[in-house]
Parts: structure tokens; C-alpha cells; sequence
């Protein structure tokens, strides 16, 4: 017969965010003393009062411990549960401070008096109306994602998605959820098909309802975007549903047709692939505004293009290779063209030359990179200030779209876009709709690194599609030829299999040399090198900063040698300390590196983005976090879309250069060994580049040249325009 023990959740000791399992001290309503729980516990967090159900078992190692079957949250009843759940910080507006003041103010009835008669906050000194009338707020805000916490803890619904959906959905959250769950999983990131999935089941929808069908079919072609596809062939899409909702073909190919006749989804390529509307409608406008702006009139001042071109040159003191000659012609001549080429071939020189020449010229130029940090190095390398193209296109919250569209285009004749290989679908549908039709476009990337993080292959198909001018850029000069972290770059695409300077331990490095790789072939020993490069080795011996300076690039996320394990052990490395604010599994403090993971327009703060908390305070639990492009203020219902960035991965690092660059690399991580992801890593470092890890992994990397194909109709698109239209 299962116990049961209701208590406060003193302390969290060890909380895993893959499966929820969590170690922590509670204390027993009317007992002094502390006891251990462990369990699953999904949302539980210090200060709240929790009543768990299950057993008592003996471990070998720590003693004795209550192991979890279930649990509930409900709120305490005494006085000291009261002190403990306001004062852990749960409801923005009641810090440590307010809350013993507040229920010293009102005892065992404070929580009455909050939900109830929230006026009579203001009896307490330093509480005003405003700060009650937030507390108030927050309360009736925190109740509610308690209640959709309690419903989906069976389902495995983090802290962070459970916040996103009230933030979303208000106190109906759960009301949605019960009867429309396919609408939460088709409107909300957060919440997968198959956590709605399980629940429709579980409050009794069929197994093959149309509601349900629809739906998988649906959630297939997100689940596939989310591959890099913005579209699939319609066998494929099909086949991939039936191993989703394990039903047959037959019963989804009559809805399949329902929802191409409904619009939701539609046809590319005549029947042959299906997509969804918007990726139908980007790659459309891509495809119309590139076609438009080859055969529409220049917009450029007269230019003797050669005569200019040798102008440049001598302005650089140094003479233009032939290709950085054919770039910048190409760039002045032709109304849509593409630089590509890795490090060290000269794109820099090519783009200083051109914004040179049309600054000469007096035409106003635009200069644009997909990441705030691409977008500083452009305006390193070309003198001219760049901006990123959410900043370029100035996003309306209230509109809910950008400013500058086909209506509102911008006021340019010359448009130059970096680290373009970044582009997906519909960012690159956004930009190009808001370029003026004489304007020239001149893309830069390179093409061999990974793809976007978003779904498309933008500059692959407009490099494929034959229609576009495309410069590659294949000589290293002189200056990059001795760096290792170059000329190794360029030997991995290629596909030359030599390993960089192997040593055994952190004693063994040369604090001289640019690139070497530390083996350790278990990940426990990984992650202790990564540690003590960081925490000893990197301020000690090149005397620079492991938080300013290192970027720690990790190809996966999950296991001992993933993302969220590096994050908890730097954190503990270098920004050791108990203050800070809770959320979910993470305790973030002040001085802790974090990454923005989605787009938040309100902020001004984009997916990539990373910034360093310069403050945090526990009474209005918010976050200061500083950017590249300023400083913001983080509540609570934002902390789900960041996380810490100690270590991020490869693809994350896009668009970025760090002085020094350490990419752990295991057979662990053979789901992501490619040749592009290895290339990509070693083309982030500037200065030094430390591998540790399997030097197997690392030959698997090379030898795997042959990365997932994307299906994107972007390519065919452009074709169906016809040479004969230009």
C-alpha cells in the first residue's frame, strides 16, 4: 500500500530535463527534520508544497529515501510553507523580502488574502497598488500554469512549455487542452503531436477519427520542416504518417485529399510533392522577386566596371586575384549574383571593394546578415554599418509583421547579404519581398557549411536553379595559408582524412599552435578535459577569458557528452554559487552566458542571439541580460525560450567567429558526424581550436560526405519561370 507525505520541497539536488527525474530534500508538514525524495516529478520546484505518494526504499549509497510514484502540488497550509513557496520566488513581485513581510503581515491566511482580497496587500508596508495589483496578476498567472502542470505531468510536458501555453492560452489553458488538443499541438511549438496525441486518446477520441488523421498529417509535414523539407513527395509524406499515427495508407489517403482541397495543405511540382501554404508562398516570392529583379533595369549610376574595379584595387595596395575581379564585376554588372567560397579565399576584399565603388558613386547601400554577430563582422570588414535583416526590416509587434515589405520596400539600389547559407525559406521570402526591383542583390556564403537552421536550402537552389551568376572562390591567399584552422578546414571538404596534432593530455598542448586535438575516447574524461581547458588553461596559459573568448560547440544535445551536460558542469566551473532564480532544471545567476532560441520580437532579441545576466531580481523574478544589441529584461514567461550557452551547438554557431573554439567530438555523436558539421565547427575559430575527444569520431566525420537531403521547391520554382522570361 502505497504512503503518502505532504511537505515543502526544501532543495533541489539533481533534476534531469530529458526524463524529469529529480533528487531533493522535503520537509513533512510537522516534522522537524528533512527527508530525500526521488522520482519523476515534472514542474516541481523549491518552495512548493508538495504531496507525494509511494514507498520507502534503502540505498546502498545514500541512505534512505521516499521513491515517488506520484505526486500533486497544492498549496501550503502553514505558516512556513507559506514563507518558503512566496519566498523561493514562484510569484514574480514576492521576493525573500515581501514575503516575509507579507506573511508576517497576515500568517496562515496570506495565501486567502492574495486570491481573494488582493487589496489588502497594500497594508503591508512597501506595497502600493501597483506592486499589488502585479503580485494579484502573477498569482492568478502562477495558479494557472499550476493547473496545466498537474494535468500534463503524466505526459511529460516541461515547466517551460507549461508557462508557453498560458502565456499563450490564459486561465482556458487547460480547458483547450482537454477538448481540443490537436489545436494546441498545431498552434503551439511547445506542445508536440504526440504529447496531444496522448492525451486525445487518453479522453477517449478514435484511433482513426478524421480530427485525428488530419492532424497527423498535418504534424508530419511540421515534423519534416523541422528536418530542413519545405516540401515532400507525397508517397513519402504518407508513408511517414502511417509510422506516426500506426495506421494504413489507405485510411489516409482520402484525408490527404480533404486537406489539399481545404488549402491546408497544397501541391508543388504538379502532384508530385505536397507542402504546407506558407513554405508554398515563400519559396513563390523568392522565386518571383529573383526572376523580376534579373529582368528589371539597373538601378546603379553609369559604372566602367573595370576602370572601378582597378580603383579598388589600388585602394587595397594589393592586386585582386582573378576571381575577386570576376566577384566585384559580376556584383556591379549583374543584377543577382553569388559569392561563394570557405575561409581565407578572399570574400572580405570582394565586399570592402564593392561597397567602396558604389559609396563613390553616391548610392545608398544596405548591408544585411542573418545574425547579430555576422552582422558586426560585415561592418568590420567593409567599414560600413550592416544590421541584421530583422533589424533591416523593422518587425511591427502590434502588426504582427515586418515594416518594409513589396509595399513598403526599402531605400536601396545595392542590397549585399552575408553568411547567406543561413537563409531559410521564409526569412529570405521577407527580405527579398522588401528589395526594390533595380536594386542589385549580391548574396555571400558559403555553401559548404551546414545548411539553415530553418527549413530551405535557399542559396543551394538558387546556385543549382542555373539562372543566377555565381563567383567561387576556391584559392587560399597567401596570409591564411600557414593557419591550420584553415588549411585543416579546407582538407576536411575535400575530404583529406589527416588528423590535427594529437596530444594525450592538457599538459601536452603548445599554447603556440592554433589547432590540436586532446583524444579521450569515454565522454566522462571529455567533459573533465573541456572543464579544466576552460576553468584553468584558457586563463591561465593564453591569458584570455573562457566566458568572452570561448565558445565550448557540441554536435548533439543529449548524454553525458551533450549540450545540457556541458552547461551544468562550465556552469558549476565557472560561475559557481547558490543565488539566482529557478526555472524548471536550470538555476540561472548573474554572470551566466545564455542563448536566445526563439524569435521575440517584443524584446527585440532573435534566435541566436547571446547575452550574459548582469542582474537578477528574485522580487519581480526577472533577468537583465545583456545583448549585442542592447540590454533587456526577461520575466518569467520569456525564460522558456532561452537557455544556457556555455556549450550550444554547431548549427547555433552560424553566422559566428569566437577567438577560441572547443568541439568535443565522440562516437557518442554519430547521429551528426557529417563532413559539413565538422567543417562548419573548424571555420567558427579565429585564433585556436581545441578538438577533445575520439580521433575515430573525428574520421567518421570526414568519410561522412553524404548529409540528409533536403526536399525544398524552391530550385523548381525559379525553372518554371524559363530562361525565356529573362
Amino acid at each position: 500500500m502505497p504512503e503518502t507525505i505532504r511537505g515543502v520541497l526544501e532543495r533541489i539536488l539533481f533534476s534531469n530535463e530529458e526524463n524529469y527525474y529529480l533528487v531533493g530534500e522535503m520537509r513533512p508538514e510537522g516534522d522537524p527534520a528533512s527527508v530525500t525524495i526521488t522520482g519523476i516529478m515534472p514542474g516541481a520546484q523549491c518552495g512548493e508544497t508538495l504531496e507525494v505518494k509511494g514507498h520507502w526504499v534503502m540505498d546502498r549509497k545514500y541512505g534512505r529515501q521516499f521513491k515517488v510514484k506520484s505526486f500533486d502540488s497544492i498549496l501550503p497550509s502553514t505558516v512556513h510553507g507559506i514563507r518558503k513557496y512566496l519566498g523561493s520566488g514562484l510569484v514574480p513581485g514576492i521576493g525573500r523580502h515581501f514575503a516575509n513581510k507579507v506573511v508576517d503581515h497576515f500568517g496562515s491566511e496570506t495565501l486567502d488574502i492574495i486570491s481573494q482580497e488582493s487589496a489588502r496587500l497594500r497594508e503591508v508596508p512597501g506595497i502600493g497598488s501597483t506592486r499589488a495589483h502585479s503580485i494579484k496578476k502573477a498569482w492568478e498567472e502562477q495558479r494557472a500554469i499550476r493547473k496545466v502542470m498537474v494535468f500534463l505531468q503524466t505526459y511529460g510536458v516541461s515547466a517551460n512549455r507549461c508557462v508557453r501555453l498560458v502565456k499563450r492560452y490564459g486561465n482556458e489553458a487547460k480547458t483547450i487542452l482537454q477538448n481540443e488538443p490537436y489545436r494546441v499541438a498545431r498552434e503551439m511549438e511547445g506542445i508536440g503531436f504526440k504529447t496531444a496525441d496522448r492525451i486525445a486518446l487518453n479522453l477517449g477520441f478514435g484511433n482513426e477519427s478524421p480530427k485525428r488523421l488530419d492532424a497527423g498529417l498535418l504534424f508530419s509535414l511540421r515534423e519534416l520542416e523541422a528536418e530542413g523539407h519545405t516540401c515532400m513527395p507525397r508517397e513519402q509524406w504518407i508513408q511517414h504518417t502511417v509510422n506516426l499515427l500506426d495506421t494504413s495508407e489507405n485510411k489516409l489517403d482520402p484525408r490527404a485529399d480533404h486537406l489539399l482541397k481545404t488549402r491546408d495543405v497544397v501541391s508543388a511540382e504538379g502532384d508530385s510533392r505536397v507542402q504546407l501554404p506558407e513554405f508554398h508562398r515563400a519559396e513563390t516570392t523568392i522565386a518571383e522577386v529573383v526572376m523580376r529583379t534579373l529582368r528589371a533595369e539597373s538601378g546603379l549610376p553609369p559604372i566602367k566596371v573595370d576602370i572601378a574595379i582597378r580603383w579598388a584595387q589600388d585602394r587595397a595596395n594589393f592586386q585582386f586575384a582573378p576571381e575577386q575581379f570576376e566577384a566585384i564585376g559580376k556584383g556591379l554588372r549583374e543584377k543577382v549574383s553569388i559569392i561563394t567560397g570557405g575561409p581565407g579565399t578572399g570574400k572580405t576584399s570582394i565586399l570592402r571593394a564593392l561597397v567602396q565603388i558604389v559609396s563613390a558613386k553616391k548610392v545608398t547601400g544596405v548591408l544585411a546578415a542573418p545574425t547579430g554577430r555576422a552582422a558586426q563582422r560585415l561592418s568590420a570588414a567593409t567599414g560600413t554599418q550592416a544590421k541584421t535583416i530583422h533589424r533591416l526590416l523593422k518587425f511591427d509587434p502590434g502588426l504582427g509583421r515586418f515594416q518594409h515589405d513589396n509595399s513598403n520596400p526599402l531605400q536601396t539600389r545595392f542590397v549585399i547579404l552575408d553568411e547567406s547559407s543561413m537563409l531559410d525559406a521564409r526569412l529570405a521570402a521577407s527580405l527579398f519581398r522588401a528589395i526594390p526591383h533595380t536594386a542589385h542583390i549580391v548574396l555571400v556564403g558559403d555553401v559548404n557549411q551546414l545548411p539553415s537552421v530553418g527549413a530551405g536550402n535557399v542559396l543551394n537552389d538558387l546556385i543549382e536553379c542555373g539562372m543566377v551568376p555565381v563567383t567561387r572562390l576556391r584559392k587560399i591567399f597567401r596570409q591564411h595559408r600557414e593557419s591550420s584552422i584553415i588549411s585543416t578546414a579546407h582538407n576536411v571538404l575535400n575530404g583529406v582524412n589527416s588528423i590535427p596534432c594529437l596530444v594525450r593530455d592538457i599538459g601536452d598542448l603548445d599554447p603556440e599552435k592554433d589547432l590540436q586535438f586532446i583524444k579521450a575516447t569515454d565522454p566522462e574524461k571529455c567533459v573533465d578535459i573541456v572543464r579544466r581547458l576552460c576553468q584553468d588553461f584558457i586563463p591561465r596559459k593564453l591569458n584570455m577569458n573562457p566566458l568572452r573568448d570561448t565558445q565550448v560547440l557540441v554536435p548533439m544535445h543529449k548524454g553525458i557528452a551533450g549540450i545540457g551536460n556541458f552547461n551544468a558542469v562550465l556552469q558549476r566551473a565557472l560561475n559557481p554559487g547558490r543565488n539566482g532564480m529557478t526555472f524548471g532544471p536550470v538555476r540561472y545567476r548573474a554572470g551566466d552566458k545564455i542563448i536566445q532560441n526563439r524569435n521575440n520580437y517584443d524584446l527585440n532579441v532573435f534566435n541566436g542571439d547571446i547575452g550574459n545576466i548582469e542582474s537578477i531580481d528574485s522580487e519581480k523574478a526577472t533577468l537583465r541580460v545583456r545583448f549585442d544589441n542592447g540590454t533587456v529584461e526577461l520575466t518569467r514567461s520569456d525564460l522558456g525560450d532561452v537557455s544556457p550557452a556555455y556549450a550550444i551547438s554547431v548549427h547555433k554557431s552560424q553566422g559566428s567567429e569566437y577567438p577560441i573554439v572547443i568541439l568535443p567530438l565522440m562516437k557518442q555523436h554519430y547521429m551528426m558526424l557529417q563532413r559539413n558539421l565538422l567543417y562548419t565547427a573548424l571555420t567558427r575559430g579565429k585564433q585556436k581550436i581545441y578538438l577533445v575527444g575520439d580521433p575515430t569520431a573525428w574520421f567518421m566525420a570526414v568519410n561522412n560526405a553524404d548529409p540528409a537531403k533536403r526536399f525544398t521547391g524552391l530550385r523548381e520554382k525559379i525553372l518554371q519561370s524559363g530562361p525565356q522570361n529573362l
